[in-house]
């Protein structure tokens, strides 16, 4: 397969899934971009940093959906589309996913630097140790590949709720919970990927596999990518109503 998949064979209602499902997450992602840029100037100036990651998550996303239409667009004609757009876009986006959520907290430089010196690397080995399952039809290599990109996620996991749990006992209870909802959020949607990941050992294969791929794939990066970003500008302005009783004032209404 090599990461190529013939939409020429795909029904006219499959197409017109796929079409759709993508279409809804470039207009995800190209809404709460424009919001996210918007409202970095509406919390405390060392929270605005998670809030500009956030936007430049969507703002990437935002592209590579927009490579992802168009190739699956042409390739009603031309037959091939191209699956390796959606990798280059989680090796990117991943990453700054969980440096917005370690940036929000404003924690001391140390524990900072520490938390993202194990959760950045970890998160893109996870993707590329992905790729070579997703571009394969074997089961055996699916399985294979798809075991070991499981390695780091599990240590991204144990980071998230270990190590960074640690830092949320001096974080105020709102923020705190809002971090714990955050966490549960981004495992339940990067739970969605290794499932659509395995849809074909599932036995689901070809056009119905490709289909289901797509809509998972997509729902799973507006949760991930929209809902996270959102809920990163939650959390920063609760950080900074805890911080300046003025903002609270002006922006809560406390």
């Amino acid at each position: 397969m090599n990461g190529i998949f013939d939409v020429k064979t795909l029904t006219d209602g499959q197409f017109d899934v796929v079409y759709n499902v993508l279409s809804f997450g470039f207009a995800c992602m190209l809404a709460t971009t424009i919001y996210l840029y918007i409202s970095t100037g509406r919390v405390l100036p060392k929270y605005r940093q998670a809030i500009t990651i956030s936007g430049t998550v969507t703002l990437i996303a935002l592209y590579h959906y927009w490579r992802i239409f168009d190739s699956f667009v042409a390739a009603e004609s031309e037959g091939s589309f191209n699956e390796a757009y959606r990798y280059v876009d989680w090796l990117l986006t991943v990453p700054l996913l969980l440096l917005e959520a370690v940036a929000v907290l404003a924690l001391p430089a140390v524990n900072r630097k520490s938390l993202i010196s194990k959760l950045v690397p970890a998160s893109a080995l996870m993707i590329v140790l992905g790729y070579p399952g997703e571009i394969s039809d074997m089961t055996s290599t699916k399985l294979i590949w798809g075991g070991l990109s499981t390695i780091p996620f599990l240590y991204i996991l144990y980071v998230l709720f270990v190590e960074l749990g640690k830092s949320l006992e001096k974080q105020p209870p709102e923020v705190a919970a809002s971090i714990g909802r955050l966490r549960i959020l981004l495992i339940a949607t990067w739970g969605v990927y290794p499932i659509s990941y395995l849809l074909p050992v599932l036995g689901f294969t070809g056009p119905d596999a490709f289909v289901g791929r797509q809509i998972g794939y997509t729902v799973a990066d507006v949760l991930a990518k929209c809902l996270f970003g959102l809920t990163i500008y939650k959390i920063a302005k609760l950080k900074s109503a805890q911080d300046s009783p003025e903002y609270a004032k002006a922006e809560i209404g406390e």
